[in-house]
Formats: C-alpha cells, structure tokens, sequence
C-alpha cells in the first residue's frame, strides 16, 4: 500500500465535543467516547463549567481519554482599554483550567473587530499584544498556546487571523509557546497551505482539525460536513502534516445544526470512526 493510500490510525481520532453537544452532555460525551473507543477529546469551556472542572478532570482521567485542545482562549479586541482586564483574567482562566484537564493544548479563536469598529489593523495589534501577554502566562504554567486561523468569512466577529501564513508570522515574532491548531474547514482553499504547513513544522502543529465542505453549503457557521461528503481531500492535507513530523491525533470538529446534531450521537461517533479511517 502507497503511502498515500495508507488509513489513518484508528487510534489516533479525537472528538471535540461541539460534535455531539446538542443532544449530550459532557458526563455523556465522556462516557460515549470511552464506549466507542475513541480516545481523543476536546472539550468546551461552557461544557467543562456546567459539570464543573474537577468533575470533567476526573472523569477525562478515569476514561483514559486524552485532552487533544481546549476550546477556547482568545478573544483579544476589546472596544475600550476598561474592558481589556476582563479579558486578560478569563484567558488566564482559561489556561488554568486546560492545565487542570492535562490538555495538549489551549486554543486560541483571537477574535475579530470589537463593536462599532472597523479597523482590522488595530483589531490585528490587539491580538498581537493579547496573546504576547497571554504567552508569559502560559509559558509559566507550561501550557502551549494554539491559534487557529479561521475562514475570511470569520474576519469581523470571531477571527481576525485567517491564513496560516499569518498564523506563522505571529509564531515567529512572539517565539515559544505558541503554536497553530490547523482545522482544513478554515485553511483548505489557500493556495499557499502546502508551504505554511512546511514552514509551521512539527515544532507548531499542536493540533488538527477535520471536517468537510459541504458544496452548497447552507450556513457558513453551522452546516459543516461529516468527512467524505464535501470536497476537501482530507487524507492529502493528513499526508502533508505527516510529512512535517506532526503524531498527533485527527480531531473531529462538527457544527451541523440541520443533520449531525439531530442525529443519535452514538450514530454519530460509530460514523465519524468509520470515516476517519475511510477519508482520512
């Protein structure tokens, strides 16, 4: 068998928990991804602090589930410097609470323009500087920062940082610490994606994300597609995270309000194991 036609390893699949969240709670997820034998998972803060930390943390552990990200940090813009010390505090939060997990990694969806602006230079420097503030945090508490470039569709309300390529500029200019979580909904139209994933090597890849494209897609937020029913060639994109070094876990990311969340979500889970190893 080809390299390129090789599955991907079964073992190496993790749900994050938007996946399954509308019909399950966090205790549920848990349990339903140790009785599928899925051993990756990625919680939500909202899920984490509705079972409360230490419960979450003991039940990860109990399962043997490992913690591939935590979602989220980020966040940064702000629309008056008296709102930036709330910021500041729950992102500090945030990194306790994934050290708390034993996460891989705390996520950073950096945030798009505060309200009634629209200049995304300043929304862009005031990421910069949230997550250069963040990263002494962090770096204390030996927790790495992930940020995920999110589609240009996101630019105004979640994420200012849309390419890899950006993501890289950031990584070099603030220096260790900080990493990329690559989620190919967000990155799998950019030309340039085969070259930023070389230039991120193993070193800041501490995280990546499928799903699929669905062509129409019916909402830009909350229709993303299970893996083999859109068009991103997932399989290649894992070939290419390989290539550079990347052992981490595959993590299955799905908003789908009109189909997956409606469905049982042991059908889900049983359908994203078999096609993590089908189109991955």
């Amino acid at each position: 068998m080809t390299s390129l036609n090789r599955p991907a390893d079964p073992g190496l699949l993790s749900i994050n928990t938007a996946t399954v969240r509308q019909r399950w709670g966090l205790a549920e997820i848990i349990d339903g991804c140790a009785r599928h034998e899925i051993r990756g998972i990625s919680p939500w803060r909202d899920q984490v602090k509705a079972l409360g930390l230490k419960e979450a943390a003991q039940a990860i552990r109990a399962n043997e589930l490992v913690v591939t990200g935590y979602c989220r940090g980020g966040m940064f813009p702000v629309s008056s410097e008296a709102d930036a010390p709330a910021v500041r505090d729950d992102n500090r939060r945030a990194v306790d609470e994934a050290c708390e997990l034993g996460a891989q990694c705390l996520v950073l969806v950096v945030g798009g323009l505060p309200g009634g602006s629209k200049n995304l230079d300043d929304a862009r420097r005031q990421v910069r500087d949230g997550i250069a503030e963040l990263l002494d945090y962090a770096g204390s508490q030996k927790m790495p920062l992930a940020i995920e470039p999110l589609h240009p569709m996101y630019a105004a309300d979640r994420a200012c940082v849309n390419t890899m390529a950006h993501a890289n500029d950031l990584c070099d200019e603030l220096g260790s610490g900080l990493g990329i979580a690559l989620d190919l909904y967000h990155t799998w139209w950019d030309p340039d994606l085969m070259e930023q994933i070389e230039r991120a090597g193993k070193e800041r890849l501490l995280a990546f994300h499928i799903c699929d494209w669905l062509v129409p897609t019916r909402d830009l937020l909350l229709d993303r597609g299970m893996m083999g029913d859109g068009v991103i060639d997932i399989r290649k994109w894992r070939h290419a995270v390989e290539r550079v070094g990347y052992v981490g876990f595959h993590e299955v990311e799905i908003f789908s309000s009109e189909t997956w969340w409606k469905k049982d979500p042991n059908e889900v889970l049983a359908t994203c194991k078999a096609r993590h190893i089908e189109c991955c």
